[in-house]
Order: C-alpha cells, then sequence, then structure tokens
C-alpha cells in the first residue's frame, strides 16, 4: 500500500475526496504504525506512518475514504516505573477519532503489562475486543441554522440523557425512541417549549466506554461519564447504520435550534476509562502515557488522581491541553453546540498541580473567538486536594452552585435555622460569586443526574443502591426526606406533604436570581424507586415515564405556570445583585419583611428569631433590557417564605393605589386571586403576590 508523508498541520484523519491524511501526537514513541480494517473487522494493511515532524507522526493514504477503519498499534519503551507503556499488542483508538465503530469488549489482553511480570509487555493482541476508529465525511446542510444565542438572564437549562428522554415517549416513533433524532422530534420539542426551558444540558454525548468494574457486574455506564472520543458523537444515540451519528447528532442540534432551544454537552476531560496504571490499554496510554496522564513526580510510575477515576488528563502538558481545546473548537465549528459543562472542571485547571483561576486554559477560552461567545458552565470541584473551586472560576463562566442546593433542600426539609442562608441563596448567593460575575454566574438546581430525583427528594430519606451491586456504599448522601413513609405511599396526609414540598422546592428554584436548571422529568414526577447514583442503570429505573397520572400532569401544571411566572417578570432575572435596601423610599426598594410586616433589621437575621420572611421587590429594580437590549416587563412582587413547621399569618405591606394578588401557592397549587390584608401561610410553603392595579 503506497503511503505519502503528508500533512502534520491537522491531528486525526481528514478525507479531501482523493484520500485521507493521518496525523497523532506522542513525544515518546519509536514507530507508529497505521492499521486498516475491512467491514468484516479483519486487518487488511498495517504500515509505518512515514514522517515525523517534531512529535507529530503524520502520513497519508490515497484511495480511502469515509467509512474506512482504522487503529494504530505503537512502539517505543516499556518502563512503568518511569510512565512508559508501549506495546505495539495493544490496538489504540486515535484521540482525534471523528467517529467510533465497534464496542468495547473488557478482556485480559487489553492489559498492556504481563500479569506474571508487571515490568514485562503482554504479547497477547487486543484487536478483537477494542471498537475501531472510523474515517468520516463532515459534510452537512446546515441551511439557515442560527444558534439561538439566549442571554443567560432568560436561560432555563434542562438537563437531560438522550435515551432517558425519550425511550418510553409512546408519540416519538420506535425507531427513533432512544436516539438523536427522538430527542429533537416535535413532541419532544413541544414539550421543552411548553415547560418553558431553553436549553438542553445533555449529559455525555461523546462516545463512551463501560467501565471495567461494571463490565464485570454484568451493568452498563448508562451516564457516560467515561470517554473514549473526544470527538465523536456517541455511537449509543443513532438510528441507523455504522457512522450515522455523526449526521444525526447534527440534525437533533439543528432541529433543536430551529425551535429557539440551544444545545449544552457535559465533556470529561479529567479522566479516561484506562483507569488506574494496571488498567486497560486502550488509546492515551498506548500512545504516550508519560504526556498524557499525570503522574507523581517523586514516581513516575504513579498517577495523580483528582478525578476519583484512577487518572487525569494532564493539561499542563501543552499537546493535551491542545486537545481538549481542539475538541471543544469541533463541537462549536462542527456540530454547533452553544456551550459546554465542564465534568470535574478543576481538573483542567491545575497547572501543573494547583487549581490556578487564571491559567492558561482560561486565558486561552477567554480569548478564542470560537469558544469565548459560546456558555461554559463548570462543576467547580474535584477529589483532589484544594478541589472546591466554588465561586473562584473566571469572568465568562457560570457555576453548578451545590450550597443553593444543599440550603434549598434542607431549608423545605424544615431544618431549623437556615433561612438566613435561604435569603442569600435565593437573591443570587453574593457571599460566593463576586460583584463582577453577578448572580448569574450561579446555575442553581435542587436536582440534578447525581443523586435522587426531585420527587425521590421528598419520597425518601435513605438510598436505595442495591442494583447497583456495591451493597449500597456508592452514592451521595441527600438532603431528603420521606414525610413519614419510605417510598411511595397512598396515605393522604404525606402526599399532601411531599406535593407541598415538591412545589417549594421547585418554586423556590424558578423564582431565585441566578440561571435555573430542573432535572429531566422532574417535572413528570420522574423516580428511580430511592436509587440516588443510577449512573449503570439503562432501564425503567433512569427512563422518564409519559404516562403521568392526574397527579403528576397537575405537577406538569404548576411548573409550566411557575417557569412562566419568571419568563414574564423580569426581577427575578437581574444581571446584578439586587441594591441594598439601607436607604431610599420604601416603596422603591428591595427590602425583607417579617411577618409582622415590619422590616427585618440585622438583629432579626443574626439572633434566629425569624421563621418566616418576605422579600418584596419592586418593579423599578428590573433592567429594563436584556443583555441584547431587548425591552423587559416587570411587576412589583412579594415573595413569602415559610420553611417552618409551624403556620405563620403574613401581614402585608399596605399596596397603596393597588392590590395584591396570590400568582402562587405552594400550599394548595392556587390560581390568581386578589388577597386581603394578610395572608397565612401553611408550614413549609411559598407564596408569589403581585403588586397591581386595584380592579
Amino acid at each position: 500500500m503506497r503511503v505519502l508523508p503528508g500533512s502534520p498541520l491537522r491531528f486525526g484523519a481528514h478525507w479531501d475526496g482523493e484520500g485521507v491524511d493521518f496525523a497523532l501526537f506522542s513525544a515518546h514513541a519509536s514507530r507508529v504504525e497505521l492499521c486498516l480494517f475491512d467491514a468484516g473487522g479483519r486487518e487488511s494493511a498495517r504500515v509505518a506512518l512515514p514522517e515525523r515532524s517534531g512529535d507529530v507522526w503524520h502520513g497519508r493514504v490515497p484511495g480511502i475514504g469515509p467509512g474506512q477503519r482504522y487503529g494504530y498499534r505503537v512502539h517505543g519503551r516499556f518502563a512503568p516505573a518511569e510512565g512508559h507503556r508501549f506495546n505495539p499488542n495493544k490496538l489504540l483508538l486515535d484521540p482525534y477519532a471523528r467517529a467510533i465503530a465497534g464496542s468495547l469488549r473488557w478482556d485480559a489482553a487489553l492489559v498492556a503489562h504481563d500479569p506474571e511480570q508487571p515490568d514485562a509487555p503482554d504479547g497477547r493482541d487486543s484487536a478483537p475486543f477494542v471498537p475501531r476508529s472510523l474515517v468520516v465525511d463532515p459534510r452537512f446542510e446546515w441551511g439557515d441554522d442560527r444558534p439561538p444565542r439566549t442571554p443567560w438572564s432568560r436561560s432555563v437549562l434542562y438537563e437531560c440523557h438522550v435515551k432517558g428522554m425519550t425511550q418510553r415517549h409512546p408519540d416519538v416513533a420506535p425507531e427513533r425512541r432512544g436516539r438523536y433524532l427522538g430527542l429533537a422530534s416535535p413532541p419532544l420539542i413541544e414539550h421543552f417549549q411548553r415547560l418553558g426551558v431553553t436549553a438542553l444540558s445533555l449529559l455525555p454525548i461523546h462516545h463512551s466506554s463501560i467501565d471495567a468494574h461494571l463490565a464485570r457486574l454484568g451493568l452498563p455506564n448508562y451516564w457516560g461519564y467515561n470517554t473514549i472520543g473526544f470527538f465523536a458523537p456517541d455511537a449509543r444515540f443513532a438510528s441507523s447504520g455504522e457512522g450515522a451519528q455523526v449526521v444525526e447528532c447534527k440534525q437533533m442540534v439543528q432541529a433543536l435550534h430551529r425551535a429557539g432551544i440551544e444545545v449544552l454537552i457535559d465533556v470529561v476531560f479529567n479522566h479516561t476509562p484506562e483507569g488506574p496504571p494496571g488498567g486497560a490499554t486502550l488509546f492515551l496510554r498506548g500512545l504516550d502515557d508519560a504526556s498524557y496522564y499525570r503522574h507523581r513526580a517523586d514516581a513516575p510510575g504513579e498517577y495523580l488522581d483528582f478525578s476519583g477515576c484512577g487518572n487525569s488528563l494532564d493539561t499542563s502538558q501543552p499537546r493535551v491541553l491542545q486537545l481538549v481545546l481542539d475538541s471543544l473548537r469541533h463541537w462549536v465549528l462542527e456540530y454547533r453546540v452553544d456551550g459546554f459543562r465542564f465534568d470535574l472542571a478543576p481538573v483542567i485547571a491545575r497547572d501543573p498541580v494547583a487549581f490556578q483561576r487564571f491559567g492558561r486554559f482560561f486565558e486561552i477560552v477567554r480569548q478564542d473567538p470560537v469558544l469565548a461567545p459560546v456558555k461554559l458552565v463548570a462543576e467547580p470541584w474535584d477529589l483532589g486536594e484544594g478541589g472546591y473551586q466554588l465561586g473562584a472560576f473566571p469572568l465568562g463562566w457560570a457555576e453548578w452552585n451545590d450550597r443553593y442546593r444543599d440550603s434549598v433542600r434542607r431549608s423545605w426539609r424544615g431544618d431549623a435555622g437556615l433561612l438566613p442562608e435561604l435569603a442569600t441563596r435565593v437573591t443570587g448567593s453574593s457571599d460566593v460569586f463576586d460583584a463582577a460575575r453577578g448572580p448569574l454566574a450561579s446555575v442553581n438546581y435542587v436536582a440534578c443526574h447525581d443523586g435522587m430525583t426531585l420527587l425521590d427528594l421528598v419520597s425518601y430519606s435513605h438510598k436505595h443502591n442495591d442494583a447497583n451491586g456495591e451493597q449500597g456504599r456508592d452514592g451521595p448522601h441527600d438532603d431528603s426526606h420521606n414525610w413519614g413513609v419510605e417510598g411511595p405511599s397512598r396515605d393522604a396526609r404525606v402526599r399532601k406533604r411531599r406535593d407541598r414540598a415538591r412545589r417549594s422546592l421547585l418554586a423556590t428554584l424558578a423564582l431565585s436570581q441566578g440561571v435555573p436548571m430542573l432535572s429531566h422529568g422532574d417535572e413528570l414526577g420522574r423516580t428511580q424507586r430511592g436509587n440516588n447514583n443510577a449512573y449503570c442503570q439503562d432501564d425503567e429505573t433512569t427512563w422518564v415515564d409519559w404516562s403521568p397520572d392526574a397527579h403528576d400532569a397537575a405537577f406538569l401544571d404548576f411548573a409550566r405556570r411557575v417557569l412562566a411566572l419568571r419568563h414574564g417578570n423580569a426581577v427575578f432575572r437581574r444581571r446584578r445583585f439586587l441594591p441594598d435596601g439601607d436607604a431610599g423610599d420604601a416603596q422603591a426598594r428591595v427590602r425583607w419583611l417579617r411577618p409582622d410586616g415590619v422590616e427585618a433589621d440585622a438583629a432579626d437575621w443574626q439572633g434566629g428569631t425569624l421563621r418566616a420572611v418576605g422579600l418584596w421587590m419592586p418593579a423599578t429594580v428590573a433592567e429594563v433590557a436584556d443583555e441584547q437590549g431587548r425591552p423587559q416587563t416587570a411587576e412589583t412582587v412579594l415573595l413569602l417564605l415559610n420553611p417552618d413547621a409551624q403556620r405563620h399569618v403574613f401581614h402585608l405591606p399596605e399596596p397603596g393605589r393597588g392590590a395584591w394578588h396570590e400568582l402562587l401557592n405552594t400550599a394548595c397549587d392556587s390560581v390568581h386571586r386578589a388577597v386581603p390584608a394578610t395572608v397565612a401561610l401553611a408550614p413549609g410553603s411559598l407564596v408569589l403576590l403581585a403588586l397591581r392595579e386595584a380592579g
């Protein structure tokens, strides 16, 4: 087979109509072989890449094109104690592969070292057990596609799983259920629009692999936080043949954009499924272990593990940092995604070991014309020393706010003494995020993929994870409460308390300053039956049930109404923190009120005597236009919060020329009505009042 020098300028495999250019980074390899495979999976050719330009190995093969399967075998020193684990018996994926064909089958042959002699290479061929990289045709007709560019102030995020969202939907064509095209089908789009969602935050759609321990248990990695293809859409979600994931993923984004819905994707650049040093060799370990992974300075054969998954990508290395940035640009340019949520984000910003708020990664992203305009969301913690970095990310980033999650959950569970913190979270967490970033840096949530669903938070006091095969040891300790019965209940009193708590949690989320994020199916009463770590459950445990009963349908209607209130009133969507209420006309400034109607002072907050409180937000505090200059409407509201276990009567402030109207009451799911001078707040309830013209 004729192989030409090709070009070192673009990593991966690129087809130009006449042939394919291959390029691969390895600083320590001595030889790189390209292996081509036929449609039956057999190795049809093996040839050394003929050129090395610096640390880039490259070559060009004329006459091949899209659909060609390939992989690499890389030669070099096998010296594990020095961080080198080259073994040409192991077939390797291209880290820049645009698509991946086939599935990984865990086998002892995947391990690079001899099981009897850890310092010697294993001689078994791993090719029968690993998937293949795939050459693709990148062409796609985008037509008049335009990204929605929804401002952060108008954004409502909806975290969901491609398969879990659509697998049980009766109005989605069977062949599209659980697929990219199912998520973009008319029934789903209508649901998102009626709910008030502006952006889907998708669990990983990078091509992923099962974990070794899950393979032993016979369980899948359903969530997909185990990336082996940073440029490749996951083939699990394609409805047609090999390579169709590339086109169908683009069709999904295109359809959602037409509906005005943005697409954010969850990216995992902190670890890979190769695991600890003794784990499998699938791609990076065999390509150049010393370059791709973080190693201990005093023991180069051992990893620094900030992810809890056995390894951490070393983004302090220029070529590894380039891999991350190239992947991000690829998804914006080729798939037109609107942003990213970074799993265990501090790992990426450790340079070389400590988290760097103004490190190279952040500075490059800030200056990059492709990446700077998109939405960037950090999970602001990892498992290493100094890994909790909530509030420490730079301007332009939003962060998952777990302090919001915890305080809101605990407050509506009835924990005492949390009202001051709840007030801080509702107003944007100014104690966490600096004024330059403002409340929109906070992604507020009460439930997400990691933990219990919203319904389970009010139905279970303990996690029930036995199905995960770890004897219930896995999963977080959620701040949940069962209100007297563990699991489903027909007791009317228990159900009433749960409904009230669930409505209060969702209403707080919708009406807080910051960016709300819902977890898929929570508006429909989705349950995982108390499993709060369902990462390995690909069944009805995790799939959304689209046949809600009348009870769940009523909650769906409530969810739509409360999000409509947020969208309709700019006082809930400020870009800056609410102004202090120390001076000025009492009718024109933000005030916290006691139940007797008197403005709360420092002694009230610090003395622990407050059990319920009201937040007066006049229409004048709303910003007159959003980030894009569009005018905004606003009206004066009074948000009453009673997380206490006792009923409180609230004396309303004098409305002046208008009258108070109750828009929301989580104790009874009421509709719009005028109210007198006092409001009785049921235990654990939230009430929203608006000041409107009399009559």
